[in-house]
């Protein structure tokens, strides 16, 4: 007589994520590492992703998260971001500053919104996946181990290589007033040229609502665009980044304050989008006084001639906020913002 015994096959699922800090991110000093991805292909069977990052631990006091290259064609934050990495002395700070230059690495390297190993959208990943794609556990490890130890957290964006913006910072309209009020607070902080109440056309998987709904006071920008920089969009983001630090006490020193102009996105009548492929004729510059109504742009057949344009209008009174870039549109791209004056 045989016993049969039934083989029980047990399956793990990955719950820990795969990254590894190759520097600590406690101890004092100044450290420079990466965020190590452990990604398999054609060209390295065991090769990685490696996220640049830095942690400047001055001891006892708040920790400041601040990231760039959210997105990968967006310059002002990682340009500000590796200064302040290079040159923040430990000596100087009572806390700790963590700094992500560029957060989706492989977007940044290829100049590219979005990641090409799997077309993540950082910034529409999170929470992220600890088993899921690259940009999903970058996504994952930014929210589970890095957000929870900020007590402020700033994430630099600009229009990229489609949209231009004035330069202004922003915070959200938050149902915990008091976050709120925090997060306003360190808007105005940062004292960017404009500061403006943020409306977003889709919040879901956004890094944005990720940090606000671990309640964090969260800072972000929109600092120009177009695919490039300028020295006056750099001065911009330089210049916030150290406010935003001596506003949370972990730099010393007097903030650089200027005047900034207030703006509010009141809903989505601040958006107009283009309901054809077209030629794009801007009407309107960027910072310009619009109506109701005002035609803001002409959009041409971009496939035929001795055909009429189609003009677009602004939706509600305001300034010109953010405009399309590049010369032709398609079917559904963002033409104009309008925000108001507070």
């Amino acid at each position: 007589m045989f016993l049969h015994h039934t083989a029980k096959v047990v399956c793990f699922r990955m719950t820990s994520n795969p990254i590894t800090p190759t520097i600590p991110l406690d101890k004092p000093g100044a450290h420079h590492g990466f965020l190590r991805l452990p990604y398999s292909r054609d060209d390295s069977a065991w090769g990685s992703v490696m996220v640049p990052i830095t942690v400047i631990n001055g001891g006892d006091g708040p920790t400041a998260l601040l990231t760039g290259g959210n997105h990968g064609d967006e310059y002002e934050g990682p340009i500000a971001l590796q200064e302040l990495a290079a040159t923040l002395d430990p000596a100087q700070i009572k806390g700790r500053v963590i700094i992500l230059p560029m957060m989706n690495q492989p977007a940044f390297a290829a100049g590219r919104r979005c990641s090409p190993i799997d077309g993540g959208n950082m910034n529409r990943s999170f929470p992220g996946s600890p088993g899921g794609t690259v940009t999903q556990k970058i996504a994952h490890y930014i929210a589970t181990e890095l957000v929870p130890l900020a007590d402020i957290v700033l994430d630099y964006h600009s229009g990229g290589r489609t949209l231009d913006f004035l330069p202004f910072a922003a915070a959200h309209i938050l149902p915990d007033k008091k976050q709120e009020a925090a997060c306003m607070a360190a808007m105005e902080a940062f004292n960017a040229p404009y500061s403006m109440k943020m409306l977003e056309i889709d919040n879901r998987g956004m890094f944005d609502t990720e940090v606000e709904e671990q309640g964090k006071v969260f800072v972000t920008t929109e600092l120009g665009g177009a695919g490039t920089s300028t020295a006056k969009s750099v001065a911009v983001a330089r210049k916030g980044a150290r406010n935003l630090l001596i506003h949370a006490g972990i730099l010393t020193g007097e903030p650089e304050m200027a005047e900034t102009v207030m703006l509010d996105m009141p809903d989505g009548r601040c958006f107009t989008f283009s309901e054809t492929n077209a030629l794009l004729e801007p009407l309107v510059d960027l910072g310009d006084e619009v109506t109701e109504g005002q035609a803001i742009a002409r959009l041409w057949p971009s496939d035929r001639s001795g055909q009429p344009a189609i003009t677009a209008h602004a939706q509600l009174s305001g300034i010109l906020t953010a405009r399309h870039v590049p010369g032709l549109v398609k079917m559904g791209d963002c033409i104009g913002v309008v925000a108001q004056v507070v």
